[in-house]
Formats: C-alpha cells, structure tokens, sequence
C-alpha cells in the first residue's frame, strides 16, 4: 500500500500539474486501472482524458437504473465517441420492483442507508472486487462537498485503492473549456436518487 507520505509527495509536486501529467503519473505508479464513471455534468471530461492516455482501460459504469433519459442518450454518445472500454454495473433488483416495494426514500427515513446499499454500493463493490484495480480514476473535484476538499489529488480509498483526481483543482468554467476544446458533449439532466442536495456525499468515496 502506498504511503501517506508518499501521497502528500504526489499532491505537493502535481498541484499544478496539467490533467494528462497526472495520468501519466499516475499509471506509472501501477497500470491495473480503471475509471469509474455514472455519466454525470463533466464526466465526458475524465473519461476523455484518461482514454487519451490508455484507450483500453475499463471504463466502471454504475447505473442505478434511475437515470434521465437525457443521462442514458449523453452515455450512448460519450461511449460511442470515445470508443469506451465499457462494464455496466446495475442492481440485483430492477427500479420497477423496487419502486413497489420500497420506493426512493427520502435521506431521513430508515430505509435511505438500504436504498443506498442496493442501487450504488453493492453494484460499486462487485465491480471493485472483479477488477481489483489498484488506482481507481474518478472526477472528483475540490467544492464539491467537505470531505472531498480534504483529500487532494491523490488519496486512497477505504480499501487501499490510489484513488486519483486529475481535475481536483478544475472549476467548472475550466472544465466547460476542456470539453469545448475537445469537443465534448454534457448534460445537466441528471439525477441521483441517492442524494437530495447536491453537496451530500454520495458513499463511495466517505
């Protein structure tokens, strides 16, 4: 496992560093990668810059199967586009049963943490453990919620994954120019059933 140290090393000397240094880098350390994406605002951009580096990496998608119609269309053109190297991830139990049999809970209620298990955790824990990537690419960026500004662009996860973050100091401005630059589609029309604010952890990544 890498060190803390070895971590603070990497974020003091590419804090400044362009998004495909950080790959580059990043892939040096250990290329058993992947890049997890849910096609959210600006995940064009990630993927986008991590296939530039290694097109073969598998691309995690972790579909809770609640999705906007305007989310699944964007996904078709981003992998399609960038020729992705795509494993879909969706729950054991379709949206439908569970709609009848526990609905989309609200965060208060007691049957949030069990909602939240199926539609994102689990299918997050099946894809980690049949990949067994030992860096883990993902769009995390500083702003987004309290403890996401606390970990830098190198951090490791719970279970000791490199978890790296190439656009962690990109505003969305930034990120509106790279994907003009590279001509990149978005989407806004998104919907995550897990959160009701935008700043609240999702639990992946806490």
């Amino acid at each position: 496992m890498i060190t803390q140290e070895k971590i603070n090393e990497l974020n003091t000397l590419l804090k400044d560093a362009k998004p495909s240094e950080i790959i580059q880098k990043a892939f040096e350390l250990n290329k058993k990668a992947v890049v997890t994406t849910n096609f959210r605002p600006y995940e064009a951009a990630i993927l986008h810059a991590v296939a530039s580096v290694e097109s073969a990496i598998p691309v995690v998608w972790c579909d809770t199967g609640y999705n906007t119609p305007q989310t699944y269309r964007h996904a078709e053109k981003v992998i399609k586009d960038l020729n992705l190297n795509v494993f879909l991830y969706v729950p054991k139990q379709t949206s439908s049963h569970r709609d009848v049999v526990m609905g989309i809970p609200s965060v208060d209620a007691p049957e949030h943490a069990l909602f939240t298990e199926q539609v994102k955790l689990e299918p997050f824990k099946r894809a980690m453990e049949e990949h067994k990537p030992k860096v883990w690419f993902t769009n995390l960026r500083q702003g987004q919620t309290a403890f996401r500004d606390s970990i830098g662009i190198f951090s490791v996860s719970k279970d000791g994954v490199l978890k790296v973050s190439p656009f962690y100091y990109w505003s969305d401005a930034d990120l509106d120019t790279y994907l003009e630059e590279n001509k990149l589609p978005n989407e806004f029309k998104y919907f995550d059933p897990t959160k009701a604010l935008e700043n609240r952890e999702c639990g992946l990544h806490a």
